[in-house]
């Protein structure tokens, strides 16, 4: 799973009339050409074999339909699935939008605030954990996932010692429990608490019986 950083910016003009926008430090018509730049530390600077991806979520700018305003603020994330490139892309994005606002005549406070780190599952350990599972829930019921550009937070014990991070279903398709994490209807089987505690125990005494 990805590293998640979340990203604050405030981009800062001087605000007036919209039919004056001669007199005006438009922050909005910055704050467009930063975001859109930002993505080609993505798409253009990056490792292409690094899994990587910047989203804007929340932009606010409190003009109106003839007032520039003095300010708009920004809210983002940034996932990455390496942490030397991670380093590198906090560097090279903060540079081209503190860069860029300034250019256009503007100012800029541009915060990223480090979150989870990437998680890595040691391959050995966690190729002795999927034979373990299969042991204990049948073949059938165990699967290999992709890569996602989720966080977790045991990413921080996976940066320590090797680890593995499995997910466990929770759903029921026959009970209707169908909606993912995130949404107004999630919901869990609770007989997936059954299995995942047991889970938990094979997984340790087998480990222990192995070593």
């Amino acid at each position: 799973m990805a590293s998640a950083d979340e990203i604050y910016i405030t981009v800062k003009g001087q605000g007036g009339h919209g039919a004056l926008p001669h007199d005006c430090v438009d922050p909005i018509t910055i704050a467009a050409q930063m975001i859109s730049a930002l993505q080609q530390v993505i798409s253009r600077q990056m490792n292409p074999t690094v899994p990587a991806l910047l989203t804007f979520g929340s932009i606010i700018a409190e003009g109106t339909t003839n007032v520039i305003p003095n300010e708009v603020k920004i809210k983002g994330t940034f996932r990455c699935m390496n942490e030397k490139w991670r380093a590198i892309a906090h560097d090279k994005m903060y540079k081209m939008g503190v860069g860029i606002v300034e250019a256009m005549g503007g100012k800029c406070d541009f915060n990223i605030m480090k979150g989870y780190p990437c998680l890595y599952n040691n391959e050995p350990l966690t190729a002795k954990v999927k034979d373990y599972a299969i042991d204990y829930l049948g073949e059938q019921n165990v699967v290999d996932l992709p890569i996602r550009m989720t966080a977790e937070d045991f990413s921080y014990y996976s940066q320590e010692m090797p680890a593995t991070f499995y997910r466990l279903g929770t759903g029921n398709k026959a009970k209707g429990i169908t909606s993912p994490v995130h949404t107004t209807t999630f919901d869990i089987d609770e007989s997936a608490l059954e299995v995942s505690t047991g889970l938990m125990a094979w997984l340790t005494v087998q480990e222990l019986a192995n070593e």
